[in-house]
């Protein structure tokens, strides 16, 4: 290059840092790492109960046979998890911290043939940039181990350490750098259903392994090998020992294996169901609904069954990088796996005459399908390769195909939130004042009075007619007697505790680790109520006293669907605990549809229900009666 080339550049590059220093400072500008870490812990880590899990699977991709987990303050001030697997280098201890550093894929395809929990490397970096991180960890064949702390991110210390073979890893003061997200967190006790609802999952996957969890310095769980049924009881209960029934069916194409429960164990909740797919916890509606159609006829319409069903087919045919929290994955192909559940699960209930009435006809078909009744060949392999799932990894660090929505869908989704038209608006009065609402209510009160004269009749032991001004009332008396109790209830949760009968001889009630946690949390509450409820270690409890106007001899059935009935309202709304437990109470202490009532009984029913402040709707929202006026009648029959 001559000297007049050279110096022309020169002139350019000056005119060129004086153009920018004219113009407004670029705002774009990368991140550093720890606060990079620290905004994608953000998708990974969202309580205590996600790091448990988390690292619950990296023991469990570590080879352990024994895993303990040791909890302080419900994963807020300590999470511990100490394993005998096979350990790490000093270099892979330090880059396990860094933001996808992996040793369970190396190239694009891996992530075809993922049979490992982890494998974005993602949750050691996060954990590090939202807690105070120490790891011991030594492989079995090295003399010394290796100690790193790390905050925010940052390397405090990394130094060799005398420490058993295996991994222990102690995860302090989770959120402390993030004030808004920790005191997003709700109660301990509500932190540590949902840590124990992950420690389930992990430990329900492999029977083979001991697991033990401890709670500020309580052992929780002690779970040692044995078989999955051994596991199950352990788990959820010994209530489930004679009541669920073996599933196991196997093709070329996938193996179904696990137990479903009789019947009589369906329950108002969800909570003792569980999917696993090539032993990964997933959550799955589609093949709920596989499951629902199996018992179809069989339980009642809102009630649900248990199971926990393992599905173990080729990792090719479904892709999990889907969720960050991996409990949400696609199937090649869903319909398959859907009429296969439901196959399996009908077949399994017949052969051991739980259900001697049913037909299979419907689903016979599914044994001549094609995936079903051929091997899986290499020509087969071939043609899965060319498959949309497979193509979806297309691009350089592509993690899976999203489909754009038409334009169609767009649309009809704004029209959702569209405006409804005023020939379209309700028909009642939401704008009246509080005031005239209030005398509207008197007035329609006053209309339903009933005196000592009026004639009234129970039909089908589940309703009331009751007759007044020109038309009769339909009243359902177990939707009444809630809303009696609740206001009952209520005006005594805000005043003074209810008086409390104690028992001649106090019950002892065995629960469940999860369900105890509940119940704790529970107790001031109940004892507000009336309830006198003592611990007595080792998940049971003492029922040392009832409420005085309850009858006794059904304390334990009585708090045990009370437990129910409130699960059921945590996942559908969200109040408070106590008004929770309250709906959960009325409901259970309520009269039943199909029970007898005198004249009396009735009457004191109807009088107690238009005393309430709101009278007309149960707790849940459901109408108290139904009025038929006269003029509806005749209308009805053409008069």
């Amino acid at each position: 290059m001559d000297y007049a080339a050279s110096f022309y550049r020169f002139k350019m590059l000056i005119l060129a840092a004086t153009t920018r220093g004219e113009r407004k400072m670029d705002r774009i500008v990368q991140l550093p790492d720890n606060i990079a870490n620290q905004i994608a812990a953000g998708e990974v880590i969202q309580r205590p109960a996600s790091a448990v899990k988390e690292l619950l699977e990296n023991a469990v991709d570590a080879g352990a046979d024994e895993i303990r987990l040791i909890i302080v303050d419900a994963g807020k001030t300590l999470i511990q998890v100490i394993d005998n697997g096979n350990g790490m280098s000093e270099t892979d201890a330090r880059l396990c911290f860094e933001r996808h550093a992996t040793s369970k894929i190396r190239s694009i395809d891996d992530l075809f043939h993922i049979k490992t929990m982890g494998f974005r490397g993602e949750a050691l970096a996060s954990i590090a940039a939202v807690a105070q991180v120490e790891l011991k960890t030594k492989r079995p064949d090295d003399e010394t181990g290796t100690l790193i702390e790390l905050e925010n991110s940052i390397v405090l210390r990394q130094e060799p350490v005398a420490v058993a073979n295996g991994t222990c890893i102690s995860m302090k003061n989770l959120f402390f750098n993030v004030p808004a997200r920790r005191n997003f967190l709700k109660s301990n006790a509500s932190e540590m259903r949902h840590i124990i609802e992950e420690f389930t999952r992990v430990a329900m996957s492999f029977p083979h392994i001991r697991f033990i969890l401890i709670s500020n310095n309580q052992q929780i769980f002690h779970l040692e090998q044995g078989s999955l049924k051994q596991r199950i009881i352990q788990l959820l209960g010994n209530s489930y020992n004679a009541k669920v029934v073996s599933v196991k069916e196997e093709t070329d194409f996938m193996k179904i294996y696990g137990f479903t429960g009789k019947p009589e164990t369906a329950k108002k909740t969800r909570g003792d169901q569980y999917f696993f797919v090539n032993n990964r916890f997933i959550k799955s509606p589609y093949l709920n609904h596989a499951v629902m159609n199996a018992y179809r006829e069989m339980i009642p319409q809102d009630s649900f069954p248990m199971y926990v069903l393992f599905i173990d087919l080729d990792p090719t045919q479904v892709d999990v990088n889907v969720h960050p929290t991996k409990q949400e994955i696609k199937f090649e192909d869903e319909k398959l796996i859907y009429a296969f559940i439901q196959a399996a699960i009908k077949h399994a209930l017949a052969q051991f005459s739980v259900s001697p009435t049913l037909d299979f006809e419907l689903d016979a078909g599914i044994q001549q399908l094609p995936a079903v009744s051929q091997p899986f060949t290499e020509d087969k392999k071939d043609i899965a390769k060319a498959s949309s799932l497979f193509k979806g990894f297309t691009q350089k660090h592509q993690a899976h195909l999203i489909d754009k929505p038409s334009a169609g869908e767009l649309k009809s989704w704004k029209d959702f939130y569209a405006p409804i038209p005023k020939e379209e608006a309700p028909l009642f009065d939401y704008e009246k004042t509080e005031k005239q609402q209030q005398v509207f209510a008197e007035k329609k009160k006053q209309a339903f009075l009933i005196d000592e004269n009026t004639e009234l009749k129970q039909v089908l032991h589940s309703y009331i007619i009751a007759p007044v001004n020109n038309s009769f009332l339909l009243i359902n008396q177990q939707a009444a007697h809630e809303r009696v109790l609740y206001e009952r209830m209520k005006k005594i949760a805000i005043g003074k505790p209810a008086v409390t009968q104690r028992s001649m001889f106090p019950s002892t009630l065995e629960l469940t680790p999860a369900d105890a946690v509940l119940l704790n949390e529970l107790l001031p509450d109940l004892q507000m109520l009336g309830y006198l409820i003592e611990p007595f270690g080792n998940n049971c409890f003492v029922i040392q006293g009832t409420p005085a106007d309850l009858e006794s001899g059904n304390e334990k059935q009585l708090i045990d669907f009370t437990l129910e009935q409130y699960k059921h309202f945590n996942t559908e709304i969200k109040i408070s605990n106590r008004e929770k437990l309250i709906r959960s109470l009325a409901r259970q202490r309520a009269v039943k549809t199909g029970n007898r009532l005198t004249e009396p009984e009735m009457r004191e029913l109807i009088g107690s229900l238009f005393e309430c402040e709101v009278y007309n709707t149960a707790p849940d929202g459901n109408p108290t009666y139904l009025e038929f006026k006269l003029e509806q009648i005749e209308r009805m029959f053409g008069r």
